[in-house]
Formats: structure tokens, C-alpha cells, sequence
């Protein structure tokens, strides 16, 4: 009688098509050329930073300390080479890892990949579109590092439970502390993440990681300049920023550099601007829904493109924003003004001069009916006789509040306005569509933060120890945004040189699927082993239609090439 055979069933689900568009990008091999090898390592440096991608594109809320136990269960030599095993994913490898790639200088790693892709994938650089965004942290956070940095191979051995790293002198680069959240979360420190994206997909280019307290108005012309100077090679042509680019200071630095920004809606110039002008002047757009009138300006000795933009999709959420505005308002002024009528005055100008300073404070009403009471006062209480005397005066208001109609207006003309300026100023290479076009595409980098700020991506909540790994960290998952944005960019321009579709989550054909979605129908994948070789991995008909779109990198790991 033959043997019985040994069977084995492991895990891999979507984490091949992570694994797969990782290799294409060349992830791991870019990373163990700059942070070096050894031939004694288990699990390279470059394989860990990988792990760590398919952690955070894992869709389950596993921390760090969890890592091993992640990769239980899943086909761990399959997705990151073999004789890589769970137990070599420890604590202290992947601390080791995020400490070399902070001692190699994180922004520098994310440099040499991003360049890898634009140049391998063709990623059009018409554009780069710069943002900013806070990640808040739970805990303190030490100034030293944990661990050492050693050339000693055993880091990467197995249960290394490393060594306590000596006092260092060098100063903290990234400083966790409070600042201004965007999240609306001021009782947690924070760290402000920086990037830069291609209009083209919205792959990430450029990555900082800063203090929690900086403010983009100070950093985002060096984050530019240092972005030029590290991409000296291949330039866009154009970088596009919201408000916090705009001031004096700003465009003086940034010198020759083409760029285009959103003017901010509190200067005199721009409010005039945006209240003042009437709907007849502005011109359609070729993009739906929008309008514009073009202004010539020079701000600061600048000469530069002011475009007007209306948008009526802004306009309805704006005249609600509006309205809700002038109701808040009037209760709240209603309240100080019964406050006010109950104040007792010596004089009537005393009076007076009351109900005009809070006139004043009024942004979306008047005062109406305002009267002035007299009312005497007599030496004892109670009901005075014909003899009283009066022994003084006293003064107090009576008035409503009425809309102020012009003013309201002008506030109501100015929903769904906005201002884009720019130093391109030749129409023929840059139109106002073109402007208005690529400022629309800002939406790139605030996707990107919103899938970083994702519950389901495992650095939501960060709870690294040390300034430096959080350093790291955020490289990583800035990373996971770079494999995301790639894949789904790769994808669709797959279905639109084939002129074929895909269902969506509704069942409904399209041209551009999420790649969340696509990653979501790949639940329920197994890789069946047959005497410690691999045998079959099933995909539905579903699967096996998405995965030729996908590339030939995705493909290896279903075993359909």
C-alpha cells in the first residue's frame, strides 16, 4: 500500500496581488541594495519591508506586536521567498528594520522606489501635488532608540531578542508632540506626514515625515525645493498645493518654480472678488458643473493668473453651510442682546453708544425698532406718591434683530467660489481648463490620507516607542499607499487598452474599479500544498477574470503563468 499523502492548506487570499505588484515595483531588491545583506540573514531587509506592506494591506486590525501571529495560517514562503517562516518575522527583526531605514534616512528610500515607478510604469510627471496631514499617537514617546544598529547577522535570526542599544547624542529629527489635528483629536500628539503625488494615478513621489507642531505654510517650500533637489533628473512641470502655499514669503521663495494654489478666501482682495462679482461674468467650463472668470493680478510684485471659479456642486452645500451660519448667529446674538436690553445706562449716549458697538459685532443682522427707555428712581421702594421726588435717571435698550439682506447677499453669491492662482501665465500652453483641471486632481492626495487614516490599515492607531520608528512606520505605510494607487492605476489602464469592464461592488460594469474592491473579491483564496510541493490554488470565474488585468507579477502567485 502507498503512503498516505501529506496535505497542506495555507492562506493568501488578496495578498497576492500585493505581493505580486511589490515584485513588479522592485521593492525588496531597492531596499536590500541601499540597506545592505548578509548571507547568514533569514528574512532580508528588503523581504520585511515587504511583509510589512502585506501586514498593512492585510485589512484586519493586527499591530505590530502581532506581526508573527499575522502570517500564521497564511502561505508565508510563498508570498515573501522561501525559507521565510512567521517565527522570522519577530518584534526585534522588524525593529532592527525600521531603524536602519531611519538610519538610511526614510525619505531617501522612498525617493529610490518612487523613481523605480515612474520610470518603469511611465507615470506621467505633468503635475505633482503637494498636501499635508496629522497622524495622532496614543502614549508617550522616548527620545532615545530602543535598540542598536549592528552589522551582526544574527539581527535577523530567529527569536533574537536583540541587545539594549547605548545613549545616542544625535538629535531627534521628528518630534511627536501637539499641534493643530486635523482629526479634531488636540488631546493626542501627533506627527504631520508630507507628501507628493502624481496627478497621473496619484502615485506618491515624495515623502517627509514632521514635527506635530510644524505648519504648512513654513514647511511646504523647502519640502519643494527638497523634492526638486532629490528628483534633479526628471522634473514636473508644475506643483499644485492648497492656501497654506499662498503667502508673500512663499511665491518669493519658490522663485521660477511653476506652480498653482488655491488663494485664501480671507484677503480683502479675494472676498471682493468673490462677493462681488456678478454670475453674468463668468464663462462654462468644459468640466461639468463649473464656471470661471478669468483676473489678471499681482500680488507682492508677482505678476500671476487669478481664476474665479463657481462650482455648483459647492454652491448647494455652500448656501446650506450658509444658512445654517446666519441661524447660529441669530440665537446666539438674540441671547446678548436680551443680555444687553436688561444693562441699565446713566445717559442715553452711554446708551446709545451700547446698542452701536453691538451693531458693530453683527455679521448677518441689524438692529431694528431700537428705543430708548427712561426710567426714574425714587429714594425709597415701593409705589412713589405725587410728592416723590426723583432722585435720578436711568437708561436701557429695546431693539430686534433684522436681516441684513445686502450683507447676506454677498455671502450667499460667494458660496461655491474659489480662487486658483498660478504664474503660468500663457494661455496657450496652460488654459483655464487645463488650471482648473489639475487643481481638481489635488483629490489625489487627500484620497491617499484618507485610505492611510483607513480603520482598517494597521497604522491608525501608532504605538511605536521611539520617534524614529514612527519615522519608519510612516514611510511604510506611505508605501502601502504607493502599492495601492499603482495597482489600481495599472489596472484600469488595463481594461481601457482592451476597451472591456469589470463588475463593481453594485454589479454594475465599469472602466474604473477601486482597487479595494478587486482586493475584497479575493477572499477565501488557499494554496493547497501536496507532499511540500504546490499544488492548486481554485479561483472562482470571477477571480480568474481580474487576475490577467493585473500583470504578470500577480499572476505567479494563483499559479496562472
Amino acid at each position: 500500500m502507498s503512503s498516505p499523502q501529506e496535505i497542506d492548506v495555507q492562506d493568501i487570499d488578496h495578498l497576492g496581488i500585493i505581493a505580486g505588484i511589490v515584485d513588479e515595483i522592485g521593492i525588496v531588491e531597492i531596499v536590500d541594495r541601499l540597506l545592505g545583506t548578509h548571507e547568514q540573514e533569514n528574512v532580508s531587509c528588503g523581504q520585511v519591508v515587504k511583509a510589512l506592506i502585506l501586514n498593512g494591506m492585510g485589512f484586519l486590525s493586527a499591530p505590530l506586536y502581532l506581526f508573527s501571529e499575522f502570517f500564521e495560517g497564511k502561505a508565508t514562503e510563498h508570498l515573501l521567498g522561501q525559507g521565510v517562516h512567521p517565527e522570522h518575522l519577530n518584534d526585534t527583526r522588524i525593529g532592527r528594520v525600521l531603524d536602519k531605514l531611519y538610519a538610511y534616512g526614510v525619505t531617501q528610500v522612498f525617493v529610490s522606489v518612487a523613481i523605480a515607478v515612474v520610470q518603469k510604469f511611465d507615470v506621467a510627471l505633468r503635475c505633482a501635488h503637494l498636501d499635508a496631514t496629522s497622524l495622532s499617537v496614543e502614549g508617550e514617546y522616548l527620545d532615545k532608540p530602543l535598540v542598536e544598529l549592528s552589522d551582526d547577522p544574527n539581527d535577523a535570526g530567529e527569536g533574537d531578542s536583540g541587545t539594549p542599544l547605548a545613549e545616542s547624542e544625535e538629535p531627534i529629527p521628528v518630534q511627536i508632540t501637539y499641534g493643530y489635528s486635523r482629526d479634531n483629536r488636540r488631546d493626542l500628539k501627533q506627527f504631520v506626514l508630507n507628501l507628493l503625488v502624481s496627478g497621473d494615478g496619484g502615485i506618491p513621489l515624495f515623502l517627509q515625515v514632521g514635527n506635530g507642531n510644524d505648519a504648512d505654510k513654513s514647511t511646504f517650500v523647502p519640502i519643494i525645493h527638497d523634492f526638486k533637489q532629490q528628483w534633479s533628473q526628471q522634473q514636473p512641470e508644475v506643483i499644485v498645493a492648497d492656501s497654506a502655499l499662498y503667502s508673500a514669503d512663499n511665491l518669493r521663495a519658490l522663485g521660477s518654480i511653476s506652480w498653482i494654489s488655491r488663494v485664501p478666501a480671507s484677503s480683502t482682495a479675494a472676498q471682493d472678488l468673490l462677493q462681488g462679482l456678478p454670475g453674468s461674468r463668468f464663462h462654462p467650463s468644459v468640466l461639468n458643473g463649473y464656471s470661471f472668470v478669468e483676473v489678471c493680478s499681482t500680488y507682492e510684485e508677482i505678476q500671476q493668473r487669478w481664476l474665479v471659479v463657481d462650482s455648483k456642486a459647492r454652491r448647494d452645500s455652500g448656501l446650506k453651510q450658509v444658512q445654517k451660519r446666519i441661524d447660529m448667529a441669530f440665537n446666539q446674538k438674540t441671547t446678548a442682546l436680551h443680555t444687553l436690553c436688561k444693562q441699565s445706562f446713566s445717559c442715553p449716549a452711554d446708551a446709545l453708544a451700547a446698542a452701536e458697538a453691538f451693531g458693530k459685532i453683527l455679521k448677518y443682522h441689524t438692529l431694528d425698532d431700537l428705543k430708548i427707555h427712561k426710567k426714574p428712581h425714587y429714594p425709597k421702594a415701593g409705589r412713589p406718591t405725587k410728592e416723590t421726588v426723583v432722585t435720578h435717571f436711568t437708561y436701557s435698550i429695546e431693539a430686534t434683530l433684522a436681516l441684513n439682506e445686502p450683507v447676506i447677499e454677498r455671502h450667499r453669491r460667494q458660496a461655491g467660489r474659489f480662487i486658483l492662482a498660478t504664474n503660468l501665465l500663457i494661455q496657450e500652453q496652460w488654459s483655464n481648463d487645463d488650471i482648473l483641471r489639475e487643481y481638481k486632481n489635488q483629490q489625489a492626495c487627500e484620497g491617499g490620507f484618507r485610505f492611510i487614516k483607513d480603520p482598517l490599515f494597521f497604522a491608525s492607531s501608532v504605538f511605536l516607542k521611539t520617534p524614529r520608528r514612527i519615522a519608519a512606520l510612516a514611510m511604510i505605510m506611505a508605501l502601502c499607499l504607493m502599492v495601492y494607487s499603482l495597482g489600481q492605476r495599472q489596472l484600469r489602464n488595463a481594461l481601457e487598452q482592451v476597451q472591456t469592464t469589470l463588475p463593481n461592488q453594485k454589479g454594475k460594469q465599469t472602466t474604473k474599479p477601486t482597487l479595494r474592491w478587486i482586493l475584497q473579491c479575493f477572499q477565501a483564496v488557499h494554496l493547497v500544498w501536496l507532499d511540500g510541493a504546490k499544488h492548486l490554488i481554485k479561483l472562482n470565474s470571477r477571480q480568474q477574470l481580474i487576475v490577467p488585468f493585473l500583470g504578470k507579477g500577480c499572476e505567479k502567485y494563483y499559479l496562472l503563468c
